[in-house]
């Protein structure tokens, strides 16, 4: 298992998407999301869209390996995919939140963990604005739960910074490929 973790707006869904579509040993997880749905994004793409009441019942049911509330929405993985993904002997690599890594290395201490991080504060920033074309309500959440992912980055096994995409992602890509030997 791969872990990945960052601030909204870092890269990590580039990452990890990039990467199943290159290498077919890894395979990643769709978590469940109460987020609203953005535009260019569809059911089951990057995420399930469900509502709160639904969200609820799937924790009552324990349909959730982990889940965790995240910039004022809920978002959770299902055991079902990973105990798929491992009955195919696939790596699963996903990309959560701090939160949801944590309890993933507490789960499963042979995980690795990458943590990715943003160039500056101010890119983030930029970023988050530049990605639906407008800034989302929640901004100021983000920003401020994006500092204080960062300051737990020193508990993951590597840290990128993506500066530059195509750089980043080749050395991402290489410390994957050594942890799959």
């Amino acid at each position: 298992m791969i872990i990945l973790a960052a601030p909204s707006g870092a890269g990590k869904s580039s990452f990890v998407d990039r990467i199943c579509k290159e290498d077919l040993r890894l395979v990643d997880t769709i978590t469940y999301t109460t987020r609203g749905i953005r535009k260019g994004e569809t059911q089951g793409h990057p995420y399930y869209f469900v509502s709160k009441e639904e969200f609820e019942e799937k924790i009552r049911a324990h349909f959730f390996i982990e889940w965790a509330n995240v910039h004022t929405s809920l978002y959770g993985t299902p055991h079902y995919q990973i105990e798929e993904a491992w009955k195919q002997e696939k790596c699963v690599i996903m990309d959560v939140d701090v939160q949801g890594a944590k309890t993933f290395k507490n789960k499963f201490p042979d995980a690795k963990t990458i943590f990715i991080l943003p160039p500056s504060i101010d890119e983030l920033r930029r970023r988050i604005e530049k990605r639906d074309g407008k800034v989302p309500h929640d901004i100021e959440v983000r920003m401020a739960n994006a500092e204080s992912e960062m300051a737990e980055s020193s508990t993951f096994d590597v840290k990128i910074v993506n500066d530059d995409f195509e750089k980043s992602y080749a050395i991402f890509k290489k410390i994957v490929d050594d942890w799959l030997k």
